[in-house]
């Protein structure tokens, strides 16, 4: 039990330390790669037509921005 209890309080403590890391800094979570865009892609879906749910989803994210907007 105790050394169960020495290792959760040492990840703990990791936690809390990236945590602090993390709130000092300021700055946003990126991949180390450069993520997608690194490959050239503007978006997730880089398809020349999208399939059905994604339109119907782009569709709807349309609607909601005009909502927005008035």
């Amino acid at each position: 039990m105790q050394t169960f209890l020495l290792v959760f309080v040492l990840f703990l403590i990791a936690v809390v330390a990236m945590a602090v890391g993390y709130i000092l800094q300021r700055r946003t979570i990126s991949g180390s790669c450069g993520g997608i865009g690194a490959l050239g892609m503007e978006k997730a879906c880089d398809c020349d037509e999208p399939c059905e749910k994604r339109k119907t989803r782009m569709e709807k994210e349309a609607e909601w921005k005009q909502q927005q907007i008035h």
